[in-house]
C-alpha cells in the first residue's frame, strides 16, 4: 500500500524565493513579501488536516531570510542616517 506524496505549500516555496531575492535584487521588499508569505504558510501548514502539506522548512528559511535582511536593512539606515547628521554638524558652523 502507497500512500500519495505530499504536496508542498505553494506560500511556502514563495517565502523562500523572496527571501533569496531580498539578498539579492529585490533588498526591502523581498524582505517583506517573504515575511509576509513565510507567516502565511505556516498557518496553512499547521492548519491543514485533511491533505497535510510539507514546506515548514522552506517557510522557516524564508521567515529567517526575510527578518534578517529586514534587521540589516534598518541598521544600515540608522547608520547612514546618523553619518549623515554627523557630517552635516561638521560642516556647519
Amino acid at each position: 500500500m502507497t500512500s500519495a506524496p505530499r504536496s508542498t505549500s505553494t506560500l511556502a516555496v514563495v517565502s523562500l524565493c523572496f527571501g533569496i531575492a531580498g539578498w539579492t535584487v529585490l533588498p526591502f521588499i523581498g524582505a517583506i513579501v517573504a515575511v509576509i508569505c513565510g507567516h502565511l504558510a505556516r498557518r496553512e501548514i499547521c492548519q491543514t488536516v485533511s491533505e497535510p502539506l510539507d514546506g515548514d522548512g522552506l517557510a522557516v528559511t524564508g521567515l529567517v531570510l526575510g527578518y534578517a535582511q529586514l534587521v540589516l536593512s534598518v541598521v544600515g539606515m540608522l547608520f547612514f542616517w546618523t553619518l549623515l547628521l554627523g557630517l552635516f554638524h561638521l560642516v556647519r558652523p
